[in-house]
């Protein structure tokens, strides 16, 4: 009988000890970064005591918008603060007098999910979503789907960069999220 206790202690120790690594998930994409703007982003400009300029605008494929008494404006890679700065500046060189300019996002560039899930394509995104969101709104799991990792594509600077992510790892517009199938 003591030989049994020794023989299941031996065999569940090393098995507690894995459990007990404290090894943290690393990602080779941020988590959390400053959103900034791209094409299919639709911003909404105000401009206060001036409503000549104040309107939505979509953000083109070439990163620009075209607003009244400025023209074209690139705005790609900017956050909302600098677009507002951006802004102001070119109507404050002859077209208004400090100009006090806001920028919010209007609606975002969709994201786009493939893979393992039930009506992969492209979706609106929404703030604050996460992979498990993602693929609820694609309709959910395949039958063969890996439910414990994705992989997301991500645009960063001119680069795409590649990160195997787990489920709760926050998505941005224009992500392309992959669900890969299980083997087992």
């Amino acid at each position: 009988m003591r030989w049994l206790q020794l023989c299941l202690l031996l065999v569940l120790l090393p098995l507690a000890a894995c459990s007990l690594s404290g090894k943290t998930t690393t990602y080779s994409l941020e988590p959390r970064t400053v959103y900034t703007l791209g094409g299919g982003d639709t911003i909404r400009v105000k401009v206060y005591g001036d409503e000549t300029v104040a309107g939505s605008y979509r953000v083109d494929d070439a990163g620009t918008v075209s607003m009244p008494l400025i023209g074209q404006l690139y705005v790609s890679g900017r956050t909302t603060a600098q677009t507002a700065a951006a802004i102001a500046a070119a109507l404050a060189n002859g077209f208004v007098r400090n100009p006090d300019v806001a920028v919010e996002i209007e609606s975002y560039r969709p994201f786009f999910i493939q893979g393992a899930v039930k009506g992969a394509g492209q979706f609106p995104y929404v703030s604050g979503m996460t992979v498990r969101a993602a693929v609820s709104t694609a309709g959910g799991y395949s039958d063969t789907a890996n439910r414990q990792r994705a992989t997301i594509y991500r645009k960063v600077g001119e680069q795409m960069q590649k990160s195997v992510v787990d489920l709760d790892f926050p998505i941005f517009p224009g992500d392309t999220i992959v669900i890969a199938e299980r083997w087992l």
